[in-house]
Protein backbone atom coordinates (compact mmCIF):
# COMPACT_ATOMS: atom_id res chain seq x y z
CA UNK A 1 0.00 0.00 0.00
CA UNK A 2 1.20 3.32 -0.61
CA UNK A 3 2.21 5.63 1.84
CA UNK A 4 0.91 8.73 2.34
CA UNK A 5 2.51 11.55 3.71
CA UNK A 6 0.04 11.73 6.21
CA UNK A 7 0.44 8.25 7.20
CA UNK A 8 3.93 8.84 7.46
CA UNK A 9 3.25 11.45 10.41
CA UNK A 10 0.97 9.37 12.16
CA UNK A 11 3.36 6.26 12.44
CA UNK A 12 6.56 9.07 13.91
CA UNK A 13 3.53 8.90 16.25
CA UNK A 14 3.11 5.59 16.99
CA UNK A 15 6.68 5.72 18.28
CA UNK A 16 6.94 5.86 21.91
CA UNK A 17 9.77 8.18 22.21
CA UNK A 18 7.76 10.50 20.38
CA UNK A 19 5.09 11.39 22.73
CA UNK A 20 8.12 13.03 25.19
CA UNK A 21 6.25 12.85 28.18
CA UNK A 22 8.64 14.32 30.36
CA UNK A 23 8.63 17.49 28.43
CA UNK A 24 4.71 18.42 29.59
CA UNK A 25 3.57 20.42 32.20
CA UNK A 26 0.57 18.96 33.61
CA UNK A 27 -2.43 20.38 33.06
CA UNK A 28 -4.32 22.89 35.92
CA UNK A 29 -6.82 21.26 37.85
CA UNK A 30 -10.35 21.61 36.81
CA UNK A 31 -11.06 24.05 39.99
CA UNK A 32 -8.64 26.75 38.41
CA UNK A 33 -10.52 26.42 34.98
CA UNK A 34 -12.87 28.73 34.20
CA UNK A 35 -16.79 27.38 33.04
CA UNK A 36 -16.73 29.97 30.56
CA UNK A 37 -15.14 29.02 26.91
CA UNK A 38 -14.23 31.70 24.38
CA UNK A 39 -11.67 32.39 22.32
CA UNK A 40 -9.51 35.71 22.37
CA UNK A 41 -8.91 36.29 18.68
CA UNK A 42 -9.61 39.66 17.48
CA UNK A 43 -10.39 38.99 13.85
CA UNK A 44 -12.89 36.46 15.44
CA UNK A 45 -14.40 39.09 17.77
CA UNK A 46 -14.48 41.80 15.24
CA UNK A 47 -16.84 39.08 12.34
CA UNK A 48 -19.46 38.07 15.69
CA UNK A 49 -19.74 41.79 16.42
CA UNK A 50 -20.26 42.63 12.99
CA UNK A 51 -23.01 40.10 12.91
CA UNK A 52 -24.95 40.77 15.40
CA UNK A 53 -24.92 44.41 13.90
CA UNK A 54 -26.09 43.21 10.61
CA UNK A 55 -28.83 41.34 12.23
CA UNK A 56 -29.71 45.01 14.30
CA UNK A 57 -29.75 46.71 10.76
CA UNK A 58 -31.91 43.78 9.14
CA UNK A 59 -34.21 44.23 12.48
CA UNK A 60 -34.35 48.21 12.23
CA UNK A 61 -35.24 48.37 8.91
CA UNK A 62 -37.92 45.82 8.81
CA UNK A 63 -39.62 47.55 12.08
CA UNK A 64 -39.12 51.25 11.14
CA UNK A 65 -39.13 51.32 7.46
CA UNK A 66 -41.33 48.76 6.11
CA UNK A 67 -43.81 47.24 8.99
CA UNK A 68 -44.74 50.42 11.52
CA UNK A 69 -45.39 52.95 8.43
CA UNK A 70 -47.98 50.32 7.10
CA UNK A 71 -51.47 50.87 7.30
CA UNK A 72 -51.93 47.31 7.77
CA UNK A 73 -52.11 46.15 11.44
CA UNK A 74 -52.21 42.55 10.83
CA UNK A 75 -49.77 42.50 8.58
CA UNK A 76 -47.25 44.24 10.54
CA UNK A 77 -47.99 42.06 13.67
CA UNK A 78 -47.77 38.90 11.66
CA UNK A 79 -44.57 39.61 10.01
CA UNK A 80 -42.77 41.81 13.21
CA UNK A 81 -43.54 39.08 15.26
CA UNK A 82 -42.18 36.17 12.99
CA UNK A 83 -39.17 38.26 11.87
CA UNK A 84 -37.77 39.79 15.64
CA UNK A 85 -38.50 35.52 17.06
CA UNK A 86 -36.25 34.02 14.54
CA UNK A 87 -33.59 37.18 14.54
CA UNK A 88 -33.59 36.26 18.23
CA UNK A 89 -33.15 32.84 17.82
CA UNK A 90 -30.29 33.07 15.22
CA UNK A 91 -28.06 35.42 17.65
CA UNK A 92 -29.31 32.88 20.80
CA UNK A 93 -27.81 29.81 18.38
CA UNK A 94 -25.49 32.27 17.52
CA UNK A 95 -24.51 33.16 21.19
CA UNK A 96 -24.13 29.15 21.82
CA UNK A 97 -21.94 28.21 19.05
CA UNK A 98 -19.57 30.89 20.26
CA UNK A 99 -19.88 30.67 23.98
CA UNK A 100 -20.18 26.15 24.48
CA UNK A 101 -17.16 24.51 24.32
CA UNK A 102 -16.48 22.50 20.93
CA UNK A 103 -15.00 19.61 22.46
CA UNK A 104 -11.41 20.60 23.46
CA UNK A 105 -9.32 17.87 24.19
CA UNK A 106 -7.83 18.66 28.25
CA UNK A 107 -4.42 20.59 27.55
CA UNK A 108 -1.13 19.56 28.80
CA UNK A 109 -2.18 15.88 29.54
CA UNK A 110 0.54 14.19 27.78
CA UNK A 111 2.44 13.30 31.00
CA UNK A 112 4.13 9.97 32.39
CA UNK A 113 1.66 9.76 35.11
CA UNK A 114 -1.66 10.06 32.45
CA UNK A 115 0.25 8.07 29.83
CA UNK A 116 0.80 5.27 33.11
CA UNK A 117 -2.90 5.78 34.37
CA UNK A 118 -4.15 4.32 30.65
CA UNK A 119 -2.87 1.02 31.22
CA UNK A 120 -1.76 0.61 27.49
CA UNK A 121 -1.71 -3.09 26.25
CA UNK A 122 1.08 -4.35 23.88
CA UNK A 123 0.08 -3.20 20.41
CA UNK A 124 -1.50 -0.41 22.04
CA UNK A 125 -0.51 3.08 20.94
CA UNK A 126 -1.42 6.62 21.57
CA UNK A 127 -1.39 10.46 19.61
CA UNK A 128 0.13 13.27 20.53
CA UNK A 129 0.12 16.81 20.07
CA UNK A 130 3.20 18.21 19.81
CA UNK A 131 1.44 21.58 19.91
CA UNK A 132 -0.49 21.39 23.25
CA UNK A 133 0.89 18.34 24.34
CA UNK A 134 -1.97 16.86 24.64
CA UNK A 135 -2.86 12.79 24.29
CA UNK A 136 -5.53 13.22 21.63
CA UNK A 137 -8.31 10.82 20.65
CA UNK A 138 -8.96 9.23 16.99
CA UNK A 139 -10.85 12.23 14.78
CA UNK A 140 -9.24 15.15 16.66
CA UNK A 141 -7.32 17.75 15.35
CA UNK A 142 -5.43 21.14 16.27
CA UNK A 143 -6.59 24.19 15.84
CA UNK A 144 -4.16 27.06 15.20
CA UNK A 145 -6.61 30.04 16.73
CA UNK A 146 -7.94 28.37 19.33
CA UNK A 147 -4.56 26.73 20.38
CA UNK A 148 -5.94 23.32 21.06
CA UNK A 149 -7.17 19.94 19.43
CA UNK A 150 -10.73 19.32 18.66
CA UNK A 151 -12.77 16.57 18.95
CA UNK A 152 -14.51 15.71 15.21
CA UNK A 153 -13.46 19.23 14.20
CA UNK A 154 -15.32 20.42 11.67
CA UNK A 155 -13.60 24.00 10.99
CA UNK A 156 -12.84 27.20 12.65
CA UNK A 157 -15.13 30.02 12.24
CA UNK A 158 -14.20 33.18 12.30
CA UNK A 159 -18.24 34.28 12.33
CA UNK A 160 -18.64 32.57 15.58
CA UNK A 161 -15.27 33.16 17.03
CA UNK A 162 -14.91 29.41 17.58
CA UNK A 163 -14.59 25.89 16.22
CA UNK A 164 -17.49 23.88 15.07
CA UNK A 165 -16.90 20.35 16.61
CA UNK A 166 -18.94 17.86 18.64
CA UNK A 167 -20.04 19.86 21.40
CA UNK A 168 -21.48 23.16 19.38
CA UNK A 169 -22.13 21.65 16.04
CA UNK A 170 -25.74 21.91 16.78
CA UNK A 171 -26.11 25.25 17.52
CA UNK A 172 -23.95 26.49 14.61
CA UNK A 173 -26.74 24.37 12.03
CA UNK A 174 -29.51 26.82 13.88
CA UNK A 175 -27.01 29.60 13.32
CA UNK A 176 -26.93 29.12 9.85
CA UNK A 177 -30.56 28.11 9.19
CA UNK A 178 -32.16 30.92 11.15
CA UNK A 179 -29.75 33.20 9.41
CA UNK A 180 -31.30 32.05 6.13
CA UNK A 181 -34.78 31.90 6.92
CA UNK A 182 -34.78 35.57 7.92
CA UNK A 183 -32.72 36.37 5.15
CA UNK A 184 -35.41 35.09 3.09
CA UNK A 185 -38.04 36.77 5.23
CA UNK A 186 -36.77 40.57 4.64
CA UNK A 187 -36.12 39.36 0.81
CA UNK A 188 -39.78 38.91 0.74
CA UNK A 189 -40.82 42.03 2.82
CA UNK A 190 -38.37 44.40 0.71
CA UNK A 191 -40.26 42.98 -2.75
CA UNK A 192 -44.01 43.77 -0.96
CA UNK A 193 -42.85 47.02 0.21
CA UNK A 194 -41.42 48.40 -3.11
CA UNK A 195 -44.84 47.46 -5.02
CA UNK A 196 -47.01 48.52 -1.90
CA UNK A 197 -44.24 52.19 -2.72
CA UNK A 198 -44.64 52.19 -6.33
CA UNK A 199 -48.78 52.21 -6.03
CA UNK A 200 -49.15 54.59 -3.11
CA UNK A 201 -47.28 57.91 -2.29
CA UNK A 202 -43.97 57.21 -1.26
CA UNK A 203 -44.11 59.99 1.61
CA UNK A 204 -47.08 57.81 3.06
CA UNK A 205 -45.29 54.68 2.80
CA UNK A 206 -42.11 54.79 4.67
CA UNK A 207 -41.38 57.30 8.17
CA UNK A 208 -38.04 58.37 6.13
CA UNK A 209 -37.97 60.70 2.85
CA UNK A 210 -38.14 58.52 -0.17
CA UNK A 211 -34.15 58.82 -1.36
CA UNK A 212 -33.44 57.63 2.32
CA UNK A 213 -36.41 54.84 2.28
CA UNK A 214 -34.64 53.28 -0.94
CA UNK A 215 -31.04 53.21 0.44
CA UNK A 216 -32.02 51.81 3.59
CA UNK A 217 -34.15 49.14 0.99
CA UNK A 218 -31.28 48.07 -1.30
CA UNK A 219 -28.97 47.69 1.24
CA UNK A 220 -30.81 45.41 3.60
CA UNK A 221 -31.92 43.68 0.03
CA UNK A 222 -28.69 43.21 -0.64
CA UNK A 223 -26.73 41.91 2.83
CA UNK A 224 -30.39 39.49 2.99
CA UNK A 225 -28.82 37.72 -0.60
CA UNK A 226 -25.60 37.82 0.21
CA UNK A 227 -26.42 36.11 3.72
CA UNK A 228 -28.88 33.90 2.10
CA UNK A 229 -26.67 32.17 -0.41
CA UNK A 230 -23.84 32.20 2.26
CA UNK A 231 -25.72 30.49 5.12
CA UNK A 232 -28.25 28.23 2.85
CA UNK A 233 -24.81 27.02 1.43
CA UNK A 234 -23.28 26.42 5.07
CA UNK A 235 -26.35 24.77 6.35
CA UNK A 236 -26.48 22.26 3.44
CA UNK A 237 -23.01 21.48 3.95
CA UNK A 238 -22.81 20.99 7.64
CA UNK A 239 -26.60 18.44 7.29
CA UNK A 240 -24.33 16.74 4.75
CA UNK A 241 -21.61 16.13 7.29
CA UNK A 242 -23.52 15.07 9.72
CA UNK A 243 -25.45 12.51 7.55
CA UNK A 244 -21.98 10.95 6.03
CA UNK A 245 -20.83 11.50 9.77
CA UNK A 246 -17.23 12.82 8.20
CA UNK A 247 -16.22 16.47 9.12
CA UNK A 248 -15.15 18.64 6.80
CA UNK A 249 -11.49 18.77 7.44
CA UNK A 250 -11.75 14.90 6.98
CA UNK A 251 -13.17 15.36 3.64
CA UNK A 252 -10.62 17.97 2.91
CA UNK A 253 -7.84 15.37 3.53
CA UNK A 254 -9.65 12.45 2.65
CA UNK A 255 -9.33 10.57 5.33
CA UNK A 256 -9.44 6.94 5.71
CA UNK A 257 -12.54 6.33 7.20
CA UNK A 258 -11.69 4.62 11.05
CA UNK A 259 -15.11 4.42 12.83
CA UNK A 260 -18.10 2.31 12.36
CA UNK A 261 -20.33 3.61 9.93
CA UNK A 262 -23.85 4.60 10.97
CA UNK A 263 -27.13 5.14 9.68
CA UNK A 264 -28.24 9.04 8.59
CA UNK A 265 -30.58 8.98 11.38
CA UNK A 266 -28.24 8.14 14.41
CA UNK A 267 -25.67 10.78 12.90
CA UNK A 268 -28.40 13.23 13.40
CA UNK A 269 -29.87 12.40 17.04
CA UNK A 270 -25.70 12.20 17.85
CA UNK A 271 -25.70 15.62 17.18
CA UNK A 272 -29.40 17.45 17.66
CA UNK A 273 -30.38 14.58 20.63
CA UNK A 274 -32.64 11.75 20.75
CA UNK A 275 -35.42 11.67 20.15
CA UNK A 276 -36.25 13.95 17.66
CA UNK A 277 -38.45 16.94 19.25
CA UNK A 278 -38.82 20.60 18.93
CA UNK A 279 -35.83 20.80 21.07
CA UNK A 280 -34.14 19.92 17.95
CA UNK A 281 -34.85 23.09 16.70
CA UNK A 282 -33.88 25.08 20.12
CA UNK A 283 -30.68 26.95 20.93
CA UNK A 284 -31.19 27.08 24.55
CA UNK A 285 -31.69 22.45 24.24
CA UNK A 286 -28.74 20.88 25.24
CA UNK A 287 -28.69 17.59 23.57
CA UNK A 288 -28.00 14.52 25.46
CA UNK A 289 -25.93 13.09 22.52
CA UNK A 290 -24.51 10.25 23.76
CA UNK A 291 -20.80 11.33 22.49
CA UNK A 292 -18.10 8.44 23.35
CA UNK A 293 -15.81 9.32 26.31
CA UNK A 294 -13.14 11.72 25.17
CA UNK A 295 -10.70 10.09 27.04
CA UNK A 296 -10.90 6.88 24.50
CA UNK A 297 -7.48 8.11 23.41
CA UNK A 298 -6.15 4.20 22.25
CA UNK A 299 -6.57 2.88 19.15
Amino acid sequence: MMITPLHRFRDIERKPEYLQPEKCVPPPSRASLGTMWFIRDGCGIACAVVTWMLVFYADFVVLLVMLVPSRDYVYSVINGTLFNTLAFLALASHFRAMLTDPGAVPKGNATKEFIESLQLKPGQVVYKCPKCCSIKPDRAHHCSVCKRCIRKMDHHCPWVNNCVGENNQKYFVLFTMYIALISLHALIMVGFHFLYCFEEDWTKCSSFSPPTTVILLILLCFEALLFLIFTSVMFGTQVHSICTDETGIEQLKKEERRWAKKTKWMNMKAVFGHPFSIAWLSPFATPDQGKADPYQYVV
